[in-house]
């Protein structure tokens, strides 16, 4: 009874960590977004929309840091259409969370890291330009146009000042993420690794199809896993890059929350990650 007690004081304790590093990250976003609201800042809201396959590229990079606080960030500004869909996917895409500190932290890993880096910054540039590309030339009005108030959907932030609005969302958030984080800990803890391991099909040309699946998961273990398989040899580094590709972290997690009345638009994002990190690992694999 007591191990099991501690085991989820510590999957408890881990949830916390996670939610409290993304806190500030979600507060300073959700203070610009109630900012450009309430001051009407179109021109910030119009240069931000137009920076084209820069975006995707400073997505890319600020993905690339590992935290991912900038995944969550990246979300509530898509939700409230200050950047376009191509630098959201860049963003979630070159996302890597605790991948890179793990590889810091074994001697063996150290020629990997650069490569592993620049992989993915490559990989997500890519494919937010050519997603920003297609969008512009379907002329989607929901993709270019400011949509802020689904974000203050029911809340009331017209009456308060744009930091209590701002404190208000960064709450309701913050407690949704800690819910699941949670949740997916528990899970996590009770399936275990081992059975991972043998979910990942080891040697096989499928492998970067069910890595990629496994990144989806909203939670900083699936990269911790992903890295960890890797650096035992069960999987290869493609389908390690395509695990982490789609492991965005708290990310979509924070989009399915801000952005609920566009579920296609959620859905297609992760139908683009989905499909260039298994294009990819796959391609690595055979080179």
């Amino acid at each position: 009874m007591s191990v099991i007690l501690t085991a989820l004081l510590e999957i408890i304790l881990d949830a916390l960590v996670d939610t409290l590093k993304i806190v500030p990250f979600l507060f300073l976003v959700y203070l610009l977004i109630e900012y450009t609201e309430h001051r009407h800042s179109e021109k910030l809201v119009s240069a931000l929309q137009k920076l084209g396959p820069l975006g995707s590229l400073g997505g890319a990079l600020l993905g690339s840091v590992p935290q991912c606080g900038f995944s969550a960030a990246a979300s509530n500004l898509y939700a409230g259409r200050m950047i376009s869909l191509g630098t959201l996917a860049a963003v979630f895409i070159s996302t890597s969370d605790e991948a890179i500190p793990m590889l810091i932290a074994n001697p063996k890993s150290a020629g990997v890291i650069w490569k592993l880096i620049l992989i993915k910054i490559l990989i997500a540039t890519l494919v937010g330009v050519i997603a920003d590309a297609l969008l512009k030339l379907k002329k989607h009005k929901s993709d270019v146009e400011p949509d802020f108030e689904e974000l203050c959907e029911g809340c009331d932030c017209e009456h308060h000042h744009i930091a209590v609005s701002a404190l208000i969302h960064t709450v309701q958030i913050s407690l949704f993420i800690f819910a699941v984080s949670l949740l997916l800990g528990i899970a996590m803890h009770f399936i275990g690794t081992k059975a991972v391991s043998e979910f990942m099909l080891s040697g096989s040309f499928f492998q970067p199809f069910v890595t990629a699946l496994f990144g989806f998961i909203p939670n900083c273990a699936s990269s911790v896993v992903i890295t960890e398989l890797y650096l035992q040899g069960v999987i290869s580094f493609g389908s390690c890059i395509s695990g982490l590709c789609t492991g965005a972290g708290v990310g979509l997690l924070v989009l399915f929350r801000s952005n609920r009345h566009h579920m296609k638009q959620n859905f297609a994002i992760m139908g683009i990650m989905y499909a260039s990190a298994v294009i990819s690992g796959i391609i690595i694999n055979i080179i």
